[in-house]
């Protein structure tokens, strides 16, 4: 007779394996427990279950308590009891375990997932293994592959037996191929028509141009978060009874294509009829009410309310009150369609800092993190100062990543400490490489670099540079804190030796000495005044093919000269970083000039800037532009030709050769100018593959500009401009620019490039 398993398997082996005698008699005390049968699974584990002990009466109702019991732990397929005397004799028939689990053929999804699938319903190696379970682990890893839109998946499992009562386990995967969607429907939008609507989608129907892309391919986990993005975009759009009522996912028999159908119901637009504040308004009412991003009239907006909302929790955050609750609570008037809000606000308690910690900063002093710090020991936490202390610990340079964390101190209600968490990264090294640059040729470098020199944040370096248009060696010291209020100090010392003509510039070669201090005062948080001065000695050579411009200059003003140069600039940066930064703002003024009774007598001034503005989650855009003018005075007419500006190439007008736009002299090469305007405007895109963001960045630019000779006639009209895409990447060996630009104003003799590159360290 065939066995039944489980409970009902377990009450007839307490109806058929109770012998006649046993029924028989009266109730036993028990006096011994043996068990048989016994292989992998221990007397103990057992015993642990078994209702059972020495010294319980039993009878035929206890005995069948005890068979369920040992049923129910899944580790026996056959439980026997029996009495010997009084001694209880429990005979078992363990159920295999599983030795091992395999898998086949599964590329898109990794075994280690198909394995966490399976622990989810009880299987996996170690456990018992159950027949009647089996079919049911197949189809929980269908449903792992069908969630992923892989529809046509072929699954078939083996079970195959070993030695000492175990089975191993295998799965034999045909994937098939990914189910595409064919088409996309809504059903019920009277406002926005489908193309507006599958614009909120991650998801679109299949397209040729598609071939690279997932976009095309169904998942479930894709579709619940496009229906969420589907509300939000109804709910930022006055649509407060928006409602998704159905969404039906069919596919064809062949289970290659999905049609997806989205019944909503779109309900009536709402407006904003009144806003008020209420609660417990520590903060000027008024100051409140200028953070609220809704007006009277306006539509109402999910999005709007989470940002009011946020905005005053920060605010309150500020003045200390950093558990601050503020609900934003709806009358909603479905005859006139509107909304009445109210900002509930609690601060709760007042919240001081008792203590600003910091820890993974094994070669950093502590001091170096600690004078960054905005927030103040002692004083009501302000949100905003911790995130500011965060950013500027990040453009310091020396740390992977900065978390920071406000615990409550244990046994307080009204105190946090501030803990800050750095990875750090190596802050020094020696390089000793070759580089490319199209303009300089190859490149032999070597530096010796100590941004964080001893833990102290002080920058200590020694380089050395040949290419075909410089070799320059030199040294240089930077102090971020020569005193305590952040006045900075620099030294630097440099020897260089240019051949212009290399550099696609007029037929001349350039050898100078200089050395010199910058001072650095901060204003502000974020502005800075730099004040310096340098000695530089000049010596200028006109080459064999040299222009008559180039000779008339020696003629005009010599061939050495000693020079004193005053430098300043202003600058106000919000930037959150020193290298690839995507939030914030640079504005920065500067200018130098020659100190009368200089062999050379000139000046020079300038603006640049840099924003960013975000335009989605995923998209920036990036506006850059610089304008600088120079000339002479005195005893020198015009600015020297080796001090005149450039552009073309890779750092301002992509697409063209570097330093070839503007002006050019008697023999056709360029020879600059002494203004420049450049513009640049690029969005900051996406980067595929998981790149890490903080040391990768693509984009598509556009960039325009030129430079002018102002003794001459300037016309805008001269301006080039190109567009393409960039990549800049970080790496271990200095930064690598890759650009492909396509000119789009160009005049007959320019010279372009389309693709330019530059990689290794290069100055």
């Amino acid at each position: 007779m065939r066995r039944v398993p489980g409970l009902f398997g377990a009450a007839l082996a307490l109806i058929f394996l109770w012998t006649p005698g046993l029924r028989a008699q009266e109730s036993f005390v028990v006096e011994d427990i043996r068990l048989e049968g016994l292989q992998r699974i221990s007397a103990g584990t057992v015993f642990n279950y078994l209702p059972i002990e020495v010294g319980d009466r039993v009878d035929q109702s206890r005995t069948g308590d005890a068979i369920r019991a040992l049923f129910r732990t899944g580790f026996f397929k056959d439980v026997r009891i029996a009495r010997d005397g009084r001694t209880l004799v429990i005979s078992v028939e363990e159920r295999p375990s599983i030795a091992q689990i395999d898998f086949s053929g599964n590329e898109a999804v990794d075994t280690e997932e198909l394995r966490d699938s399976l622990k989810q319903v009880g299987f996996a190696e170690g456990r018992a293994f159950d027949r009647s379970v089996f079919e049911q682990v197949e189809q929980e890893l269908r449903r792992t592959y069908f969630s992923m839109g892989k529809y046509a998946v072929q699954i078939d499992g083996t079970v195959t037996p070993l030695e000492r009562n175990r089975v191993a386990v295998r799965f034999d995967i045909a994937e098939g191929q990914d189910a595409t969607i064919e088409q996309i429907n809504f059903v019920g939008n009277a406002t926005f028509d489908d193309e507006e609507l599958l614009d909120e989608f991650q998801l679109t129907k299949s397209k040729w141009y598609l071939f690279f892309s997932t976009a095309d391919r169904y998942s479930r986990q894709k579709l619940s978060a496009d229906l969420e993005r589907l509300r939000s975009f109804y709910l930022d759009r006055g649509f407060i009874k928006f409602n998704i009522d159905s969404t039906q996912v069919s596919i064809t028999p062949d289970k290659k294509d999905v049609y997806i159908t989205v019944n909503i119901t779109e309900g009536e637009r709402y407006t904003i009829e009144d806003i008020k504040l209420a609660g417990e308004l520590i903060v000027p009412k008024e100051e409140l009410f200028e953070l609220i991003r809704l007006s009277r009239g306006s539509v109402f907006s999910r999005k709007a309310i989470t940002e009011t909302t946020q905005k005053l929790t920060e605010r309150l955050g500020e003045d200390g009150y950093a558990f601050a609750n503020v609900n934003a609570v709806p009358e909603i008037d479905d005859e006139n369609n509107t909304v009445a809000l109210t900002f509930f606000v609690d601060p709760g308690k007042r919240v001081y800092v008792r203590r600003i910690n910091f820890s993974g900063n094994t070669r950093t002093r502590d001091e170096v993190l600690r004078r960054e710090m905005r927030q103040i020991e002692g004083g009501w936490i302000s949100t905003s100062a911790i995130e500011r202390s965060k950013v500027r610990l990040e453009r310091l340079g020396f740390f992977e990543e900065v978390n920071v964390e406000t615990p409550a101190v244990p046994g307080t209600t009204d105190q946090v400490d501030v803990n800050f968490n750095v990875v750090e990264r190596p802050s020094g090294a020696f390089i000793a490489g070759v580089g490319f640059a199209q303009t300089q040729g190859v490149i032999l470098n070597a530096s010796i670099t100590q941004e964080n020199f001893l833990g102290t944040g002080n920058r200590v370096g020694i380089d050395f540079n040949n290419s075909d248009v410089n070799r320059q060696f030199g040294g240089s010291f930077f102090n971020p804190y020569l005193t305590d209020d952040g006045v900075s100090l620099g030294l630097s010392a440099r020897y260089e030796e240019t051949d212009a003509k290399e550099a696609n510039i007029s037929d001349y070669t350039l050898d100078e000495a200089r050395g010199g201090a910058t001072f650095g005062v901060p204003v502000t948080e974020f502005d800075t005044i730099n004040v310096g001065v340098e000695f530089k000695h000049s010596e200028f050579n006109p080459g064999s093919g040299a222009s008559e411009e180039v000779r008339d200059f020696v003629v005009q003003n010599g061939d050495k000269f000693d020079d004193l140069v005053l430098t300043s600039s202003f600058s106000r940066d919000s930037r959150n970083s020193r290298l690839l930064p995507d939030q914030g703002t640079l504005h920065r003024f500067f200018g130098e000039a020659t100190t009368p009774q200089s062999d050379l007598e000139y000046y020079k001034v300038g603006y640049n800037q840099q924003t960013f503005f975000p335009l989605t989650k995923n998209f920036t855009l990036m506006l850059e532009g610089e304008i600088a003018f120079g000339d002479g005075y005195g005893d020198t007419d015009k600015l020297p030709l080796f001090e005149n500006f450039f552009t073309g190439g890779v750092r301002s007008v992509r697409g063209f050769e570097d330093n070839t736009l503007g002006p050019r002299d008697s023999q056709g090469d360029p020879i600059g100018g002494n203004l420049k305007v450049v513009g640049n405007a690029a969005v900051i895109l996406p980067v595929p593959f998981a790149i890490n963001l903080k040391s990768f960045r693509m984009t598509a630019f556009f960039d325009i500009g030129n430079v002018y000779d102002t003794a001459q006639r300037i016309d805008l009209s001269e301006l080039r401009s190109s567009t393409g895409l960039g990549v800049v990447w970080l790496s271990p060996f200095g930064a690598v620019t890759i650009s492909g630009a396509v000119p789009l104003k160009k005049e007959s003799g320019d010279d372009t490039q389309p693709i330019q590159f530059t990689f290794g360290t290069t100055f």
